[in-house]
């Protein structure tokens, strides 16, 4: 046991990260929802703008937040470069989520493509992996963070099958306006960005199951 393991131990402990760290998880698998109802039930892309940057906002009070909290706090229950680490992950999910909605309106995609719909269903899936997984963190279920980190690497590859295939056949079809491969692209690789952010969250889980079990 380490120094920083003793004190930890000898000193109360400092639970209010976890809560960070959770409400970080559940905004990003809420952005993810509200992004799906452009999908799902006819929602604009106007509206589902507006809904993703409404909690892509609170995610960033959440992050300043865990930021002054680790500026004044001496034991963190893990180590700080971990907390500071996974919260910019999980911020940064957010962030390019809000990033694909923001060029659906730019670009003016007025209904999502098949691939797009199924790689916002994998995101959503993503996150609500994600959420679940955090509470682990705070219990010390570490066995069931790394089985959430897997999960998490299975989505990303489904989601680089419908991405690459999306690609190829958008440049392959003759007919395609060039207008039309930029903007389909553009969104589909803010979308593949956003679950590829899933899967280094996934890896920082594991690393922190096997560092802290």
């Amino acid at each position: 046991m380490g120094i920083q393991d003793i004190v930890r131990f000898l000193l109360p402990k400092e639970d209010h990260f976890y809560d960070y760290l959770e409400r970080q998880a559940q905004f990003a698998h809420m952005g993810a929802a509200a992004m799906a109802r452009f999908s799902e039930n006819g929602a604009t892309a106007h509206q589902a703008r507006d809904a993703v940057q409404d909690f892509e906002h609170a995610g960033d009070q959440v992050v300043h937040e865990m930021e002054e909290a680790l500026a004044k706090t001496f034991v963190t229950p893990i180590d700080r470069e971990d907390l500071q680490k996974l919260s910019s992950e999980l911020d940064t999910v957010l962030d390019l989520a809000n990033g694909a909605i923001r060029a659906c309106v730019m670009l003016g995609v007025e209904k999502p493509t098949e691939p797009m719909s199924k790689l916002i269903q994998l995101l959503v899936r993503c996150t609500e992996k994600m959420d679940e997984a955090m509470p682990k963190l705070r219990k010390h279920q570490y066995s069931d963070l790394v089985e959430a980190a897997r999960d998490l690497r299975k989505l990303e590859k489904e989601a680089d099958i419908v991405y690459r295939d999306a690609i190829s056949r958008l440049f392959k079809d003759p007919l395609a306006d060039a207008k039309v491969i930029i903007r389909e692209k553009t969104v589909l690789e803010d979308l593949e960005n956003a679950i590829d952010q899933c899967d280094s969250i996934a890896d920082t889980l594991t690393n922190l199951a096997i560092k802290n079990g």
